[in-house]
C-alpha cells in the first residue's frame, strides 16, 4: 500500500491525498489550491493520477480546499463512488456550482486581459454543467457506520466538529491477510463551538494524517470573543460606519447568525432602535443556512434545545438575508450604519471584495476577520498591514480600522489539536501533518515527538509512503476483549435509548461473549439509523 500526499503540504489548501492498493485507488479530499497565483496556477496542472483510475472518493467536507476539484475530477474521467455524510453531500452541491459559477467568470474576465494582449484564450477549470455532473457520484453516509466499501476496504466517518457534516475518516485497508487502520483528520474543529457538536475521540490508528492549521498557536480571546465582537461594532456605530465581515459562506457566517441571534434576538434586553441592520450578503451562505435547517438534526444538543423551545437559532428580526445583486449594489450606497457578512472569507472572490473597494477607504468603517487567512490572499494582505490595495482593477487607500478575532476560528488550536492526539488509546506508528505552512507544521511536529514520543513526517506535494510489510499489523480492526467490547454496546444502546427505560434495561441480552465483529458492526450500524431517526422526529414534533 502507498500513500501519496498532493495537496495541502506545507500549505493549508488544495487537499489530496491518493492511496493505491493492489486492487484499488482512493482519494481523501480532492480541494482546491487558494491564495497566490502560483499556488492557484496548481489547479490547472493535470492530475499526478489518471482520473480514470481512482475507484472511490471520501470526502471530509464541503469547504472548496477540499472538495472543488471534484468536478474536474469527473470532467476528466472519475467514474466512481464520492462518499461523504448527507450534509456535506447537500453542502457540496451549492459550493461547487458556485465555484463552477467563479471558475466561469475568472476565465471570462482574464480572456479580455488576453485578447487586448494578443494572446490565446483560456477555458475556465470546469464549468455549471461540470459541477452539476459531479453531484450525481456522491454517496451520503452516516457517522458511526462502519461501512464495507469492498473486499479489502472499510471506512467509519466520525465527526470532525469543524463545520456541518464535517468527518474523521476511519480506514481499515486489508491486504492479503494484514489489516492497517488509518485514520484522516480532516479538518479538525474547536470544542464548545456553536451549533455543531465536539470531535470525536478516536481511540486507535495505525497511521495518522493529521491537519496543522494552527500547529504554531493558541486561540486567544475564545472565551470573549463576542464582547470584542460586538464592541468593534458598536464602536463602528458611534462613528456612523459599516463593519465589513469576510466570512465563509459555509459554516462561519451560520456560526456568526446564532451568535448576533443571542445578542440581538427575542431575549435580548437591547432596545430595537439600536439593533443595527445585518446582512446576510452571500447567495450561497444564504442557500447553505437553509441547508443547516435542513439538517438539524447535526445540531449539537444546546441547538437542539433552543429549537424545541421555538427559536431558530439561525433568525432574528434586524437579520435580512441578500440574494439579489442589485441589492447587494445598494447596499453600498446606503449612508446608514450597518454590518455586511459577506464571502468569501479570505476575500478571494466574491461580493465582499466589492464591499471593500467601496468601504476600506473611510476611517469610520471597520473590517473584522474572524477565520484563517492563508498566505497570498487579500484578507492577509488586509491583516498584516498595508497602506493601499488593488482591489478589482483599482488602487483603494486602506484607511479602515482593521480587527482580528481569532476566537471564531473553526479549527482547533495546538492545544485542542493535542489534546485530541493524547486522547488515543493506542498512539499511531506516525503522524503526518498536512494542511499547515511551514512553521505551523513544524512547531506541532516537534510537540508531538518531544510529548508523545510519536515520529512524525511533513510531506512536500509528491511524497509517496509506501507502507513495507514489517509494518502491515494483523487485528487492526479494533477486535475489541468481550468486556470492552460489552461495554461499547451498552454505551451504544443507553445513547439511542435513553427516554426509554424498558429497552434500556435489555441491553444485556446483546451482551453475548462471543459476539463476533461483523455481528457487532451491523448491531451498532442499526442503532445508528435509529438515531437518526428519532433526531429528526423531535425536531418534526418541535417544529
Amino acid at each position: 500500500m502507498e500513500i501519496q500526499f498532493l495537496g495541502a503540504a506545507r500549505v493549508v489548501t488544495g487537499s489530496n491525498v491518493l492511496i493505491k492498493t493492489e486492487y484499488c485507488h482512493l482519494l481523501l479530499d480532492c480541494g482546491l489550491y487558494q491564495g497566490s497565483e502560483e499556488l492557484e496556477e496548481l489547479n490547472r496542472q493535470d492530475f499526478p493520477y489518471d482520473p480514470s483510475t481512482i475507484d472511490y472518493v471520501f470526502l471530509t467536507h464541503a469547504h472548496v480546499d477540499h472538495s472543488a476539484r471534484i468536478p474536474k475530477l469527473v470532467k476528466e474521467g472519475f467514474r466512481g463512488k464520492i462518499y461523504s455524510t448527507q450534509a456535506t453531500a447537500d453542502l457540496s452541491e451549492i459550493m461547487l456550482l458556485d465555484s463552477a459559477h467563479i471558475q466561469e467568470n475568472d476565465a471570462e474576465w482574464s480572456n479580455r486581459k488576453r485578447q487586448r494582449a494578443g494572446e490565446p484564450p483560456i477555458q475556465p477549470l470546469y464549468n455549471a454543467k461540470d459541477a452539476q455532473n459531479s453531484l450525481r457520484y456522491f454517496e451520503p453516509v452516516l457517522y458511526g457506520q462502519k461501512i464495507k466499501i469492498n473486499d479489502i476496504i472499510s471506512v467509519r466517518f466520525r465527526d470532525a466538529g469543524h463545520i456541518l457534516g464535517s468527518a474523521i475518516l476511519e480506514l481499515w485497508i486489508t491486504e492479503g491477510e494484514k489489516t492497517v487502520k488509518l485514520v484522516y483528520s480532516g479538518d479538525l474543529g474547536m470544542k464548545n463551538k456553536p451549533l455543531i457538536r465536539d470531535p470525536e475521540v478516536i481511540e486507535e490508528a495505525d497511521y495518522l494524517i493529521m491537519e496543522s492549521t494552527y500547529g504554531d498557536r493558541l486561540h486567544d480571546h475564545v472565551e470573549v470573543r463576542m464582547e470584542m465582537m460586538m464592541d468593534a461594532i458598536n464602536r463602528t456605530l458611534s462613528r456612523n460606519g459599516t463593519v465589513i465581515i469576510p466570512s465563509f459562506a459555509v459554516g462561519r457566517t451560520q456560526e456568526l447568525i446564532y451568535e448576533l441571534n443571542k445578542y440581538y434576538g427575542s431575549s435580548s434586553k437591547i432596545k430595537p432602535f439600536r439593533k443595527v441592520p445585518v446582512y446576510i450578503d452571500s447567495p450561497m451562505a444564504v442557500s447553505a443556512t437553509k441547508i443547516f435547517e435542513k439538517n438539524a438534526n447535526f445540531f449539537d444538543d444546546e441547538t437542539k434545545e433552543m429549537i424545541y423551545s421555538g427559536d431558530n437559532p439561525l433568525e432574528f428580526d434586524n437579520l435580512h438575508f441578500v440574494r439579489d445583486h442589485h441589492q447587494s449594489m445598494d447596499l453600498n450606497h446606503a449612508d446608514y450604519p450597518k454590518v455586511i457578512i459577506s464571502a468569501s472569507g479570505m476575500c478571494t472572490a466574491g461580493r465582499v471584495r466589492h464591499h471593500l473597494k467601496h468601504n476600506l477607504w473611510d476611517k469610520k468603517n471597520t473590517v473584522i476577520f474572524v477565520g484563517y487567512q492563508a498566505q497570498g490572499t487579500l484578507g492577509r494582505i488586509l491583516k498584516d498591514g498595508i497602506d493601499t490595495v488593488k482591489i478589482l482593477g483599482e488602487e483603494i487607500a486602506v484607511k479602515a480600522e482593521m480587527v482580528s478575532i481569532d476566537g471564531f476560528s473553526g479549527h482547533a488550536d495546538q492545544a485542542g489539536l493535542m489534546e485530541w492526539l493524547k486522547a488515543f488509546k493506542k498512539k499511531p506508528r506516525k503522524v503526518f501533518l498536512v494542511h499547515g505552512e511551514e512553521e505551523a507544521s513544524e512547531t506541532l511536529s516537534g510537540l508531538i515527538e518531544s510529548e508523545l514520543g510519536i515520529p512524525t513526517e511533513i510531506p512536500s506535494i509528491g511524497y509517496a509512503f509506501e507502507m513495507e510489510e514489517a509494518v502491515l499489523k494483523e487485528n487492526s480492526r479494533e477486535l475489541l476483549q468481550p468486556v470492552q467490547r460489552k461495554e461499547n454496546i451498552k454505551k451504544e444502546l443507553q445513547k439511542v435509548y435513553s427516554q426509554f427505560e424498558y429497552l434500556a434495561k435489555q441491553t444485556e441480552r446483546f451482551m453475548d461473549d462471543q459476539l463476533l465483529e461483523k455481528e457487532y458492526d451491523e448491531l451498532k450500524n442499526k442503532l445508528i439509523d435509529l438515531q437518526r431517526e428519532l433526531v429528526n422526529l423531535g425536531i418534526i414534533l418541535g417544529d
